[in-house]
């Protein structure tokens, strides 16, 4: 059979079990693996790589920096004063996800996620408010915000990069995406504060590990928690020059705050959420299968076909935000935009049109990753933590999804003509 055809059955499959959560999430993910390897879409090697790819040991890594503000208070500290300027679970939605938004258009949307779980759980503690309420509005805002410099997403940063070398194009400026990025994350901040929040307390709370309120240590693991997590920020922020892989210098981080004692060995190993490690080895196998049995290829190429041989670059636009956005839900938002850019922007210069607003509408789309928890490592982190369903993101998404949708097409056709 087809390996895309065999591909898309297992995703089928598993989206159908995530949706119904019959069995654990991580459960679902792990059978999905082990089909990929059956079926001979994946070898074993590619099939299990995951558990040691770069992004899975990114996230542990933070996941340990992150305890370590929980664990010794200072993530209480800092949700003080965060607390201090907003009153009232609006104000403090609106402060988390603007601190969320900015702090990922310069960071990835994982590393901030990552950094401010442990200060939304001490918020959530502080004002005894549902930590449910506040942790999507952060996962969102961190996707968003990635879309408010060319340097707040790899997937910008590849779509500069095909617009230049393949296209010839003069390329994005800095804050190019931020003309459509920024109104996005207004409004979806809007959203989130009066609509897209509210979950209602139908779960066992009190017994789950975030719930927790650890009693503080010295000021010595206080602040030698924050030093450490601003350093390796500010390294990561600087790998380049560094020259050292963000997921090292994590990791380097990591151990660092063990070795000066300012969390123990039992304190690393409960922060670390083995749900969500399982979850995210289990999903990457199900980008990498999309991208060598062809089956993103092939969806992508039957929907670009039915827009015929001559497409107006409006319709065309359209099209292709939506196909990425859709495929950013299922596999990398990298991926799908790596997939998508350099069909779109041939198809624009074929009619003649300029292929820069198409290539970002391709960028932005593949930015829209709220309607599962397999869309960004993010998403997947705030699943265990808050204890959600699959289907919980969905129904918060869903509008984001909309929004980001109707400002795009409305302002990629201003800021970036067809017809310069």
């Amino acid at each position: 059979m087809d390996p895309a055809i065999v591909t898309l059955a297992i995703i089928g499959a598993a989206i159908v079990l995530f949706i119904w959560e019959i069995i654990p999430l991580a459960l679902t993910a792990m059978l999905a693996v082990v089909a990929f390897t059956l079926t001979g879409v994946l070898s074993s090697s590619e099939a299990f790589a995951s558990f040691s790819s770069s992004t899975v040991v990114l996230v542990v890594a933070l996941f340990v920096l992150g305890g370590a503000l929980f664990e010794t208070g200072m993530a209480a500290r800092a949700g003080n004063v965060i607390t201090r300027f907003a009153d009232g679970q609006h104000q403090l939605i609106a402060a988390i996800m603007l601190v969320a938004g900015i702090t990922s258009g310069f960071l990835s949307n994982t590393g901030t996620a990552a950094v401010l779980i442990p200060v939304v759980i001490g918020i959530a503690i502080r004002t005894g408010l549902n930590h449910r309420n506040l942790l999507m509005p952060l996962a969102f805002a961190s996707s968003m915000g990635g879309n408010l410099s060319l340097i707040g997403s790899t997937s910008n940063l590849l779509g500069d990069t095909i617009l230049r070398r393949t296209f010839e194009g003069t390329g994005f400026s800095f804050f190019s995406f931020a003309m459509v990025g920024l109104p996005i994350l207004l409004l979806g901040m809007c959203y989130m504060i009066f609509f897209g929040h509210r979950f209602k307390e139908d779960r066992d709370d009190t017994t789950s590990e975030v719930t927790r309120n650890p009693e503080p240590k010295s000021l010595y693991r206080q602040y030698g928690s924050l030093i450490v997590l601003a350093l390796t920020v500010l390294g990561m922020l600087l790998s380049d020059t560094i020259g050292l892989p963000i997921h090292l210098i994590a990791v380097i981080g990591a151990l660092f705050v063990i070795l000066i004692r300012v969390i123990d060995e039992k304190e690393v190993y409960r922060n670390i959420d083995l749900r969500t490690i399982f979850i995210l080895a289990g999903l990457l196998p199900m980008s990498a299968a999309l991208q060598k049995s062809g089956a993103g290829e092939m969806i992508a190429n039957h929907v670009v076909g039915w827009l015929g041989g001559d497409p107006s670059p409006f319709i065309l636009l359209n099209v292709l935000f939506l196909l990425t956005a859709f495929l950013s839900q299922f596999m990398s938002n990298t991926a799908a935009v790596g997939l998508m850019a350099p069909i779109g922007g041939t198809i624009a210069v074929s009619i003649g049109a300029d292929p820069m607003a198409v290539i970002m509408a391709v960028v932005i789309g593949g930015s829209c990753a709220f309607l599962t928890p397999l869309a960004t490592s993010a998403n997947t982190m705030i699943l265990g933590v808050g204890n959600y369903r699959f289907s919980d993101f969905a129904k918060a998404g869903w509008p984001l999804m909309i929004i980001a949708y109707l400002v795009s097409i409305a302002l990629l056709p201003l800021f970036f003509p067809f017809y310069p």
